[in-house]
């Protein structure tokens, strides 16, 4: 595989385009930009953040539709994801507004879900995450993740972290956008500087999964 040497701005434009139109005839005629400019830079990069991140997952451009309204066929990015635990990891992302990375607790279990809020319940353990996420929005990174609209359930809604227990998942991430290092190999180390500033929080939810059901 060759190193990475960062993320063509036609990878960019690319995802422009496709958002102007999702069709088989624009990928079929543009498919070797796409692997050119998008999917062979995001392999060299995680091939490169392995060692310290594991081996992380590129997910496939095509849109799952069966369920969806929205026929479009193709994703308007592309992503990866380096995972330690189900659910929990680190990812990276490239469409047409530039760069986005993030990590935490994506998509738990409903045992791993209970477990969570358990935690977050627990005096020390519930703290200890509070000052991590903290730390990562002190870092320059947003807190997100899908929320109840209420409280859960068999929880006060004066808990002293009650945002945190409404949380069904749990992330940070940070949007780059598209700054001149992009397209050069100095990407590699800022993405890496992001995922290592993310490192405490990604490590805090496979500890308190590891063990449970998925």
């Amino acid at each position: 595989m060759e190193a990475f040497t960062g993320f063509p701005l036609a990878g960019l434009d690319f995802y422009e385009d496709l958002e102007a139109d999702n069709s088989k005839a624009f990928w079929a005629a543009h498919k070797q930009t796409y692997d050119e400019a998008v999917r062979a830079p995001m392999a060299a990069l995680t091939a490169e953040l392995a060692p310290e991140f594991g081996q992380a997952k590129m997910f496939r451009p095509y849109r799952d539709v069966r369920f969806s309204t929205d026929k479009s066929p193709y994703k308007t990015h592309q992503g990866a994801v380096a995972g330690v635990a189900p659910g929990v990891g680190w990812y990276v992302q490239i469409g047409a507004g530039g760069l986005f990375v993030g990590g935490g607790c994506f998509m738990p279990s409903p045992a791993a879900l209970a477990t969570l809020r358990a935690t977050i319940d627990d005096e020390v353990r519930g703290a200890e995450l509070a000052q991590i996420l903290a730390a990562t929005t002190a870092a320059g990174f947003a807190i997100g993740g899908d929320r109840l609209k209420t409280k859960p359930k068999g929880y006060p809604a004066d808990h002293p972290r009650i945002e945190l227990l409404r949380h069904k998942s749990l992330t940070a991430h940070r949007d780059f956008g598209a700054p001149d290092w992009l397209t050069t190999p100095a990407a590699a180390t800022e993405i890496r500087r992001a995922w290592t500033d993310l490192r405490p929080l990604v490590e805090w939810f496979a500890a308190v999964f590891e063990g449970v059901e998925h």
